[in-house]
């Protein structure tokens, strides 16, 4: 599972033109789930998340995590983060889960993180606009692979 992070001022997501999610601090999740994901795997993600230290101090030094700022997270799906551009000109998407596994473990990952800071979300499957104010910019990739 691929999570890209970015601290927001503000984040929201529109879906047809009509937004169905705003949040102001905190961290918008580009969240992509490939095929060998699984409920562990969003347990060490989530518990990674909450505990990074990315928000500022009075000093301007990253010191705070998010759950600290009681900041809010916007989750949007984002299965292109599975894509391999390794050959050719064209994203392969063979690595990325089926959309229904990966509808199941998006709401997993929402659901678990919610036990700890607000969270807003984006519609699973559908194309979204998604607005972001990155604040710093400050954006980290985090693959529950590697942790």
């Amino acid at each position: 599972m691929i999570a890209l992070l970015q601290r927001v001022s503000s984040s929201a997501v529109k879906v047809r033109g009509n937004e169905i999610a705003r949040i102001g601090n905190g961290i918008n999740i580009l969240l992509g789930i490939l095929k060998e994901d699984c409920e562990e795997e969003i347990e060490k993600l989530v518990s990674k998340i909450i505990r990074l230290r990315i928000f500022p101090d009075e000093n301007g030094k990253m010191n705070h995590s998010i759950v600290e700022v009681k900041g809010e997270a916007l989750v949007i799906s984002q299965f292109t983060l599975a894509g391999n551009l390794k050959k050719g000109r064209r994203p392969s998407f063979d690595g990325a889960m089926p959309s229904l596994q990966a509808e199941r473990l998006y709401r997993f990952f929402c659901d678990s993180l919610s036990k700890f800071i607000a969270v807003k979300r984006g519609r699973f499957g559908e194309m979204m606009e998604v607005d972001i104010v990155n604040d710093g910019p400050v954006t980290f990739i985090v693959d529950s692979r590697e942790i």
